[in-house]
């Protein structure tokens, strides 16, 4: 019987891979949220995979930040780095094409790092036969341990990249306990879960002036009485929130409370409010307070 293997597995890659989708395809749960809008992942998350001869132990990471000045921005390099760094093995997630936010984020994972490189949504290719000289071309960029393409959609091919990764993992006990899916606590996914509805709903700008506090998380039996904030930067921002009559946060923080009962298993009671917090993304005492150090 070949020996158990544990390690940790960085997510990297340009905003928009589908890295987030990944990671929740592979551990069967929606622990990192998606949208279509770049830069949605804000936090590393991780999602836990335990099988009989292997833990996994993926970290999602914010996609390569564009070169922004923002305290908020240079957190979220920070974090890209940890990812591909701090790590066992990284997949480079990528798309059918190399351009040259690709080539930017992979140039920020050491050359020291063991590197899968997987191709993202062949589901989309109206000709798969179109993919081989791209792989023959992605295989020339750096000495990958193995190039996967696969579908985070459909959910093609994901055995194969678990085996791959295997391999490229040391030998092990586990790390965490076999029913164990994330390190992160409730409050934190419902505050992702409630941005996550920003992003989804809002434009193209605003969401990234955006962020969730959790100012109370209780349970009551089995019911969860949490009570959040949406902190935004400017007194003109808060009625585009708002929407008419308040129903775009209706809206949204209904959606929001439906995601958090199917994640915990419960009844949810969601307060939200919005709050005019002037140029958080800049301010350094309010990044702290809200996890980016």
């Amino acid at each position: 019987m070949s020996a158990h293997r544990c390690g940790t597995i960085g997510l990297v890659g340009r905003p928009n891979t589908g890295k987030s989708s990944l990671l929740n395809r592979l551990v069967g749960q929606k622990l990192s949220i998606v949208s279509n809008k770049p830069q949605t992942t804000r936090h590393l998350i991780t999602g836990i995979l335990t099988r009989d001869d292997c833990q996994y132990v993926f970290v999602d990471s914010p996609g390569n930040p564009p070169q922004q000045k923002s305290v908020l921005h240079r957190a979220l390099k920070r974090r890209f780095v940890e990812a591909a760094r701090d790590v066992d093995v990284v997949l480079f997630v990528v798309e059918a094409r190399f351009g040259p936010e690709d080539r930017a984020a992979l140039d920020r994972i050491p050359a020291s790092q063991k590197v899968i490189a997987v191709v993202n949504k062949i589901d989309l290719l109206k000709n798969e036969a179109q993919m081989i000289p791209f792989l023959d071309r992605l295989s020339k960029t750096r000495a990958f341990e193995a190039i996967v393409p696969v579908s985070a959609h459909t959910g093609r091919n994901l055995p194969a990249l678990l085996r791959a990764v295997r391999e490229a993992l040391p030998e092990g006990p586990a790390a965490y306990p076999p029913d164990q899916l994330t390190d992160r606590d409730e409050r934190f996914l419902a505050a992702e879960l409630l941005r996550e509805k920003l992003f989804m709903e809002m434009g193209q700008e605003l969401p990234y002036r955006c962020e969730v506090v959790i100012e109370s998380f209780k349970e009551e039996g089995r019911l969860r009485r949490i009570e959040a904030t949406i902190l935004i930067e400017r007194d003109s921002q808060k009625a585009i929130v708002l929407g008419k009559g308040g129903e775009r946060l209706k809206r949204m923080a209904t959606a929001a409370r439906k995601d958090m009962e199917r994640l915990f298993g419960g009844k949810v009671y969601l307060g939200v409010w919005v709050k005019v917090r002037r140029a958080w993304t800049d301010d350094v005492r309010v990044l702290r307070q809200l996890g980016y150090d």
